[in-house]
């Protein structure tokens, strides 16, 4: 099973989390979460504490909103997410709406449709 980080808004995006989590939690789910995002200072303590957490996962899944290019927490993350060698994806946690991509995302960093066959495709590593 792989083991999963959730990079997300935290003051904008937590039900989106929380509705990740709920799938991560049924049966045939081809993941479990194993951390997420932190509502702490960007401290160095928080970096550190964020790089542990990282290290210790498969794939770290980003929840794109439509504030994440503003949230500095979302974007330490996915760069130490890269620093760590660790893959991810991002993800559009609002199919309708426009959402957008974190600071630190690469130009070639595609937002994925939010879909349970999406999801087992994209952990699965079919990107």
């Amino acid at each position: 099973m792989t083991r999963v980080f959730i990079s997300f808004d935290y003051d904008n995006d937590r039900e989106l989390r929380d509705t990740l989590v709920g799938q991560a939690k049924q049966q045939d789910s081809p993941f479990s979460i194993a951390d997420s995002s932190l509502k702490e200072p960007l401290a160095e303590k928080w970096r550190d504490v964020v790089r542990n957490r990282i290290r210790a996962v498969d794939l770290v899944i980003v929840i794109c909103g439509k504030h994440t290019d503003k949230a500095s927490g979302v974007a330490a993350e996915l760069s130490i997410t890269r620093e760590e060698g660790k893959p991810y994806f991002l993800l559009s946690g609002h199919p309708n709406e426009i959402c957008q991509k974190p600071g630190m995302a690469l130009k070639t960093d595609k937002i994925y449709v939010w879909s349970w066959k999406n999801l087992a495709r994209l952990i699965a590593g079919e990107r």
